[in-house]
């Protein structure tokens, strides 16, 4: 079964309004003085640049970047080609063409060629990535902590301590000092020494004082 053809009625508007600006534009160039093939390359040109500053803003922005350039290149594009279209809607005598006019018509070339290489050829700067900031404050390297082994518990939570004067007044709850045994006892199977007081409060976790205390209890 043979696809049914229906006509697109924008595509259909689209062509009538190309036609008739591309007719307006060339008969804007040869009144000017533009004759023979040179008169239907000016529609050519205005066109072309128009959709080249298009197709370069709709690029500049989906990278991010600032279309400044290309929206002043369409802008010019579309003026050229508005521009024609009411000059030849009887308000300008096409019979006798000012010279003003026919300056632009005659340096259109050269400016069409300028706006075409600058947005062909101008590389699309990427927009820099912020870094990302890390939550994660950097430990200091003054204190280096003995790793766990995988049979050790984690230690139980301690209550307030109480500044004391001496490591023997502070309370230590039997808990902890448990806990505090089997990491002196992992640690001498380990190396062969005894503990010592910082290498405790650093598997530990707690105050000098209290590491003190609980090792004058390993005792």
């Amino acid at each position: 079964m043979s696809p049914t053809f229906r006509p697109d009625a924008v595509l259909v508007q689209a062509v009538i309004a190309g036609a008739l600006s591309f007719a307006h534009l060339h008969d804007l160039a040869e009144a000017a003085g533009q004759t023979g093939w040179k008169a239907w390359a000016y529609p050519v040109s205005v066109d072309l640049l128009l959709v080249a500053a298009w197709r370069r803003l709709r690029t500049l922005r989906a990278a991010g970047s600032p279309a400044r350039s290309a929206w002043s290149w369409f802008t010019v594009a579309l003026a050229a080609s508005l521009g024609a279209n009411v000059a030849t809607a009887g308000l300008l005598d096409l019979g006798h063409v000012p010279d003003w006019l026919r300056i632009l018509v005659a340096g259109w070339p050269a400016l069409a060629f300028l706006g075409g290489t600058l947005l062909v050829h101008t590389p699309v700067e990427p927009t820099p990535e912020a870094e990302p900031v890390s939550d994660v404050e950097p430990v200091s390297n003054s204190t280096v902590i003995e790793p766990a082994s995988a049979d050790s518990e984690p230690a139980p939570a301690l209550p307030a301590a109480e500044p004391a004067s001496e490591p023997a007044a502070l309370a230590v709850p039997p808990a902890l000092v448990a806990h505090a045994r089997k990491v002196a006892d992992d640690h001498h199977a380990r190396t062969g020494t005894r503990i010592d007081p910082d290498t405790l409060r650093a598997r530990l976790g707690v105050p000098s004082l209290m590491a003190e205390a609980i090792a004058a209890q390993l005792v």
